[in-house]
């Protein structure tokens, strides 16, 4: 990746050193989620049960961290890499398709 896309997705890379992030840690644009496994944060998982999910979407939409990929008009299983376990997806689902789980589990 070239440093101005670095700069202007305001990259920070695992081992920067703070001096050089932004000051305050002030992100200055948008757009930049994908570059970010933020994952590891959870403490609850959700746990999609394909059998019981009747494609309705009514999870995706509801996503806040986009972690529910959709192909062909589909649901997907959950982005792991970015899904930060809120849990809005196994509240709104009305077929009981998405258990909420302790992380390990």
């Amino acid at each position: 990746m070239s440093d101005a896309v670095k700069k202007d997705k305001c990259i920070i890379e695992e081992h920067t050193p703070w001096q050089e992030t932004t000051l305050g840690g002030v992100v200055t644009s948008s757009g930049n989620a994908q570059y970010y496994k933020t994952g590891g944060w959870r403490a609850m998982k959700p746990i999609w049960k394909e059998d019981q999910c009747k494609q309705c979407l009514l999870c995706w939409p509801t996503c806040p961290d986009s972690s529910i990929p959709i192909k062909d008009k589909k649901r997907q299983d959950f982005d792991y890499d970015h899904c930060k376990g809120c849990g809005v997806c196994a509240k709104v689902c009305p077929f009981n398709a998405i258990d909420f789980v302790v992380e390990g589990e």
